[in-house]
């Protein structure tokens, strides 16, 4: 079974309706929210609700239609590339779009989904990255970045509790001139760049950056540590970068 499969199907033991159902079926004794249906408590009931994994789905889920909401209404190109990113199968479709038409009713009330996933996966700081970068191509689908919507992923940056080189590595990454999606071409980027150091840095700093980038971007680390394997590609890609930034640099240096 495929990993929304899996979601979709776990989640769905709790409450009937798919994932709308399982928040608001687990939220319907609980009187502090008031009449929003994904307000400030429905992150706690999505993380009440059992696995890391069933808390990521909710998350990216809310994340993405609050993100497409937040400069307008959302359109057509938000939701393609939502789609994209995460590539839900068509059999899990329509619960995952109950739960986005849900959330896109506001951009309010968005933080708290940001907090418990940076909680929840704090060990996997490039999971949490890919998913900034990931929200990062859904803002830019329907054109520049709006200064709601920069506002909207600063918050969720700091929710996650990334540094500023986590923030620019996702931010460019989608954006970078001559690279397709999916590639490790590092022709024309600069290397240094890619592991967060600036071109006078020592010889140990160099390796020691690119040690620390790749036990935390290595695809089996993360697989062992339960990240969505729709992650795993594309950490599978990183890691090529990493590598071929680093043997630029050796190049260059003679080490």
């Amino acid at each position: 079974m495929g990993f929304w499969g899996k979601i979709i199907g776990g989640i769905a033991g709790f409450a009937t309706g798919g994932p709308v159902g399982a928040i608001m079926g687990a939220m319907a004794g609980h009187a502090a929210d008031s009449g929003n249906r994904l307000g400030p408590n429905a992150a706690n009931m999505a993380a009440m609700l059992g696995s890391k994994e069933q808390l990521f789905a909710i998350s990216v889920v809310v994340l993405s239609a609050k993100l497409a909401k937040c400069d307008g209404p959302v359109v057509r190109a938000e939701i393609d590339a939502f789609k994209r990113m995460f590539r839900i199968p068509p059999q899990n479709m329509r619960d995952v779009a109950e739960l986005f038409d849900e959330a896109r009713k506001s951009a309010d009330e968005f933080e708290s989904f940001a907090d418990k996933l940076g909680e929840a996966f704090a060990d996997n700081r490039a999971m949490l990255e890919d998913v900034l970068g990931a929200l990062f191509t859904i803002a830019r689908a329907d054109g520049p970045l709006t200064r709601g919507e920069v506002r909207f992923l600063q918050r969720v940056q700091t929710g996650f509790r990334l540094e500023s080189i986590e923030w620019e590595r996702a931010r460019d990454g989608e954006a970078r001139p001559g690279q397709r999606a999916g590639t490790a071409d590092v022709a024309g980027l600069d290397a240094y760049a890619i592991l967060g150091l600036p071109k006078d840095a020592t010889d140990e700093q160099v390796r020691t950056a690119w040690r620390k980038l790749m036990r935390e971007n290595h695809p089996d680390a993360l697989a062992s540590r339960g990240v969505p394997k729709e992650f795993i590609q594309r950490a599978t890609n990183k890691v090529a970068e990493i590598n071929n930034a680093w043997d630029r640099i050796k190049r260059e240096r003679k080490l």
